[in-house]
């Protein structure tokens, strides 16, 4: 299958650059560029891409608000990977908007392409820079109660902890004893109970409603 990707900065060199990487893939087929967060939400509906690579900082309307306009709770929204020159509360606000993970620009080639494959898949970038970020942004924040909490198991708010902290499935299944297909499936029931797209929202999720505390 081939995924298709939409190209949203508001440099021309740099897109010129992401294209030419990504022409080089078989699997991956460039369908257009955005050159700023208003073109790429109106691009994203007309061609629909599996996933659009988002800079943050963009004019007219940034990565954020496109980014959260294009999720607009939709479960048939493409996957968002951000793009950032460095990590911050941009990267972090993109990331609660519905971003499934972010990419540095100037990444290794390989990596790019890896994470294009990784959150078209329905996965997420999830570095631990991820959860630190999330740490830095939530850790002097008010905790948000979060109702649909209620909903989850005793087991499913261990594995959901675990998640937070930037464990992988398998290292939940070690940390807890269990398979590691257990571990997915529950990871799977949480996201679905708490109406979740992936692993990322989980953390902000948990992080800000308390469930998780920083330096736990």
């Amino acid at each position: 299958m081939t995924i298709r990707v939409l190209l949203a900065d508001d440099q021309k060199l740099v897109r010129s650059g992401f294209r030419m990487i990504l022409r080089a893939e078989p699997d991956i087929d460039v369908i257009g560029e955005a050159e700023d967060g208003a073109e790429a939400v109106a691009l994203t509906r007309e061609l629909d891409p599996d996933v659009v690579l988002m800079d943050v900082r963009m004019p007219n309307m940034d990565g954020i608000e496109a980014t959260r306009q294009i999720i607009d709770g939709s479960e048939d929204a493409p996957r968002v990977l951000v793009l950032t020159t460095f990590v911050d509360e941009y990267v972090y606000e993109a990331l609660r908007a519905g971003a499934s993970g972010f990419l540095l620009k100037d990444a290794p080639e390989e990596q790019l392409v890896s994470g294009i494959r990784i959150v078209a898949d329905g996965g997420s970038l999830f570095a631990p820079a991820v959860t630190r970020l999330i740490e830095r942004f939530t850790g002097a924040a008010p905790q948000k109660p979060t109702p649909a909490l209620a909903e989850l198991t005793p087991r499913e708010l261990e594995v959901l902890r675990l998640l937070a902290r930037g464990l992988s499935n398998a290292e939940i299944a070690a940390e807890l004893v269990l398979s590691e297909h257990t571990a997915k499936t529950h990871v799977a029931h949480i996201l679905n109970k708490l109406d979740l797209r992936d692993r990322v929202q989980a953390v902000v999720l948990a992080y800000e409603s308390g469930i998780v505390r920083v330096r736990e």
